[in-house]
């Protein structure tokens, strides 16, 4: 998936240049900016988090973890991939976390290589994950209280389709990203049914490479050309963030005039011998800005609200500080810096969940720049 395969060369491109010192970055809005921005969240502040590191099982080497969802304090999923190594695809990784330690989960019976790249769930009964296998076609797995199961739906193994992410509603629904060979960028099911809902009306080209649902019911799907809204009858569009060479992690949509970017972009030249910068786009709906954030050099993998919806953390890959994540929370007035704990090992997070109910988070992700042995899942709490 190429918004997830990042570390697959951007990380140890950057890190065998010899530099030093910080420099470059996106372009940032002024700390006026960030102030009139506040505005829309009054000056409700967060809290420090105390991150910590968690005991993880021992995966097949070359191993990360790509996608987390949180039912609760006492149920959690992570999926990704292992036994990876480069451009030669390993096979599916599921965990579990039901009470008190993760485990992994028997993919036998799936049987595919390749991996699951996304992951949602709002309880034992309504949990869906999503992956490609080593050919490129889509699969749709189910959770079923003990292990994840295959699961039909249109266009399965047909070409041009695509299933990329997946969020769960509150009425349970689940909504998945992607593309059919009709040009529809999102699947819509209860579980016994799928549909596909109407394509764009604009007729974009462009893959949905993410999927939200808010609070209320809407469903967003997102990527660096697209930024659209299905409010269960119809689409609205918004302007794509674009830029060169970029790519969308997370969208935060606090109202439909108070949205929030995640990603990053490389720029002319693209990824060869330089790291990422990090991006941060604040929308109203019809442009974006680009927000100054703590560390400009490196990636944002995610974001999350707190239970009211507002902004709440970012999870993040600073370059120059590769031995601890770095995430950012929201005080109200700016995003500001928030340390994971320090590591032997490179520390790559590519996801994060919010644990509902807790005031408690998730992150998962590997402890290497690239997907090469001896790679082994990384988990934060």
């Amino acid at each position: 998936m190429r918004r997830r395969r990042f570390v697959s060369g951007v990380l140890g491109a950057g890190a065998g240049m010899g530099l030093v010192s910080a420099s470059g970055g996106a372009a940032g809005a002024s700390s006026g900016d960030l102030v009139r921005d506040a505005g829309a969240f009054g000056q409700d502040v967060r809290e420090a988090h105390e991150w910590q590191a968690v005991a993880a099982p021992e995966c097949a080497e070359a191993a990360q973890l790509v996608g987390l969802a949180a039912a609760g304090p006492t149920l959690a999923w992570a999926v990704g991939e292992e036994g990876c190594s480069g451009r030669t695809r390993g096979t599916p990784l599921a965990l579990v976390r039901d009470g008190e330690a993760w485990a992994r989960i028997n993919l036998a019976h799936p049987g595919f290589s390749g991996s699951l790249h996304s992951v949602a769930g709002t309880s034992a009964g309504s949990a869906w994950a999503v992956g490609t296998d080593a050919a490129g076609a889509a699969h749709l797995l189910a959770w079923d209280g003990r292990t994840w199961q295959e699961s039909e739906f249109p266009g399965r193994s047909e070409a041009g389709t695509l299933l990329t992410g997946v969020a769960v509603g509150p009425d349970g629904h689940a909504w998945i990203s992607g593309r059919n060979g009709d040009g529809s960028v999102l699947l819509h099911g209860d579980g016994s049914s799928w549909t596909w809902c109407p394509p764009l009306p604009s007729g974009s080209a462009a893959t949905a490479w993410g999927v939200r649902v808010t609070p209320g019911g809407d469903v967003w799907v997102y990527d660096s050309g697209l930024v659209a809204r299905w409010d269960g009858d119809a689409w609205t569009e918004l302007p794509p963030p674009g830029g060169i060479r970029a790519t969308v992690t997370g969208l935060l949509p606090v109202a439909d005039d108070d949205i929030w970017l995640t990603g990053y972009a490389y720029g002319v030249g693209g990824p060869a011998g330089k790291p990422p910068a990090v991006t941060l786009l604040h929308g109203g709906g019809s442009t974006w800005r680009s927000i100054t954030t703590p560390f400009t050099v490196g990636i944002l993998t995610g974001i999350v609200c707190d239970e009211q919806g507002r902004p709440d953390r970012i999870s993040g890959w600073d370059f120059w500080d590769q031995t601890r994540a770095h995430y950012l929370r929201w005080d109200g007035g700016a995003w500001v810096s928030e340390r994971g704990p320090a590591a032997t090992t490179p520390v790559v997070v590519n996801a994060l969940a919010a644990v509902p109910g807790s005031g408690g988070y998730w992150s998962a992700g590997t402890t290497s720049s690239s997907p090469y042995p001896p790679a082994q899942v990384r988990i934060e709490r």
